[in-house]
């Protein structure tokens, strides 16, 4: 071979393993779009959570208003009641408007409850789901840094395993979508 020969056939070498080396840079593109992507949706997840906690919060305030609201009714209620009057009728009558209020406080306070405790099983679902967004996240960056690590070292060992970690990774971060 002569000396322009073995030139161009090291600049084919080059490029030939350049080439190899475009597509895994590629792929390194597309998984680090997918960390944006996934760290969107944990970032939104994340936010929900939050929102639904401060709505439980003010549901177990309401409830709890109304609950101190149904005490100060029923001690009213007990104190009138041994109370002396000289106009029973007006006494007994105001008694069956307390008790009639009490009752409807007695639903509204199950009512209360429930809602707030519906907001709190929405709590924890939006977290579950948040924390598979999280992980899902997490092992797509470790995927981006080993296949990075593959354009610096040649060894396509570090791509693969950064392939199935990205895999893992996506996974993952679609399992939150199966959380009910």
């Amino acid at each position: 071979m002569e000396a322009n020969e073995i030139s161009e056939f090291s600049q084919e070498m080059n490029e030939a393993g350049e080439g190899g080396m475009k597509h895994i840079a590629l792929i390194i593109s597309v998984l680090a779009v997918l960390v944006a992507m996934v760290t969107v949706l944990g970032h939104r997840t994340h936010t929900e959570a939050i929102l639904m906690q401060s709505r439980a919060a003010d549901q177990w305030n309401q409830y709890q208003a109304k609950k101190i609201r149904h005490g100060q009714l029923s001690s009213t209620s007990d104190l009138l009641s041994l109370q002396p009057s000289t106009n029973d009728a007006a006494v007994q009558h105001k008694l069956a408007e307390y008790k009639a209020h009490l009752e409807k406080l007695d639903e509204d306070l199950l009512d209360e409850q429930k809602k707030a405790e519906e907001f709190e099983h929405e709590v924890r679902f939006s977290e579950r789901r948040a924390n598979r967004y999280d992980l899902g996240e997490a092992l797509l960056q470790i995927a981006v840094v080993l296949a990075s690590i593959t354009l610096l070292t040649k060894q396509k060992t570090y791509f693969v395993l950064g392939l199935a970690l990205g895999l893992a990774g996506l996974l993952t971060a679609l399992s939150a979508s199966l959380i009910h």
